[in-house]
């Protein structure tokens, strides 16, 4: 027996004992990992599940493209067999199929043909949604504002609907970098169609677009189909302004004791799936009116009151940067890991 084969049946064995099949069809709470946790690794797909299956997580969420080596039917099957034999559920996801986005990729043909290839990719290795998103933040800044981008985003996945109906795939959207506050989302995904059409919810992301993540669950709980989660610390700096640093879960300022509770009643069968980008700190100047170009109407709504409490009663954390030198690469992965790693063991112990 070969290295693999042995590593990938004590993996087997190791991740029998897991609730996957019960949790995903209903059961206690299925967690899963989000790969962006741990891309300081550079790994491709196989070693992402080999990872979930040694840390007996429920799912692998593969939310981008680019952790596959080719789009090959034999390799996309060898995938499928791997995380069966693990008992691993794979997610699928890409990135942007806005084509007037920022983060548009003109590579990648147009929005619809991409999205197309990704509800490919997700039919061959059983996973129940094809992850895509508009954009982030820059987009509300643009000429036409927001409501330009949702309208091509629209188009691309209205494009695939038969395709997607057909595969019995559900299209996740998700509130990517700031880009759309829940209201909005709701909105493209009712206007594209809720029947094939759902959400990937991510709460640090809400608070990006100064919204309160228990609120924003609220909005987006019930068309919820994926989720990318975290936590986050919020806190006002000398100038006014709010700072917000994403965290490991159970270690932010979002009662994730109660999110976890709320998710499960409004998204049942849904798995929480951790993706921490933990480590550095973002402003957001509030107080100046300039600020509020981009999010018009929201000044005064109890979303924002929400959100600046979570502010007043937050603290301020470091930072984290890895020491330049040759092991650099190796800090960053270690920290990577640790990040995800106490987020799940503490949704076991609390959620």
């Amino acid at each position: 027996m070969n290295r693999r084969s042995f590593l990938a049946r004590s993996l087997a064995a190791a991740a029998a004992p897991s609730f996957a099949n019960a949790a995903i069809q209903g059961g206690k709470l299925a967690i899963g990992l989000d790969h962006f946790s741990v891309r300081a690794t550079g790994w491709k797909a196989a070693q992402y599940i080999d990872y979930a299956a040694s840390l007996k997580l429920d799912t692998i969420f593969l939310s981008e493209l680019i952790v596959f080596e080719n789009f090959e039917d034999a390799y996309l099957k060898s995938l499928k067999e791997q995380a069966d034999r693990l008992g691993v559920k794979i997610y699928v996801g890409t990135g942007s199929v806005c084509e007037s986005s920022n983060t548009w990729k003109p590579a990648n043909g147009t929005g619809a043909d991409h999205l197309a290839l990704t509800i490919k990719i997700a039919k061959a290795l059983g996973s129940p949604v094809a992850r895509c998103y508009l954009g982030n933040q820059k987009d509300r800044s643009t000429d036409g504002g927001i409501e330009k981008h949702i309208e091509n985003t629209v188009k691309s996945i209205k494009a695939n609907q038969t395709r997607a109906e057909a595969e019995g795939i559900k299209i996740a959207i998700e509130n990517h970098a700031g880009d759309m506050q829940s209201h909005e989302l709701k909105s493209l995904i009712e206007a594209a169609g809720k029947g094939y059409v759902g959400a990937n919810i991510d709460p640090g992301n809400a608070v990006w677009a100064l919204e309160e993540p228990l609120k924003h669950l609220e909005v987006l709980g019930p068309l919820t189909i994926c989720s990318s989660v975290r936590d986050s610390m919020l806190w006002e700096d000398e100038k006014g302004a709010v700072v917000v640093q994403w965290t490991a879960v159970g270690e932010g300022i979002v009662d994730f004791k109660a999110y976890a509770k709320r998710f499960a009643e409004l998204a049942p069968g849904v798995p929480l799936q951790v993706e921490t980008i933990s480590g550095f700190a973002r402003p957001f100047e509030h107080q100046k009116d300039d600020f509020w170009k981009i999010f018009p109407n929201h000044r005064d709504s109890g979303m924002f009151k929400a959100w600046l409490a979570m502010a007043k009663r937050g603290k301020k954390i470091d930072s984290f940067k890895a020491p330049d030198g040759p092991g650099k690469k190796d800090a960053e992965i270690a920290y990577q890991k640790a990040e995800c790693e106490r987020s799940f063991a503490w949704l076991r112990a609390n959620a």
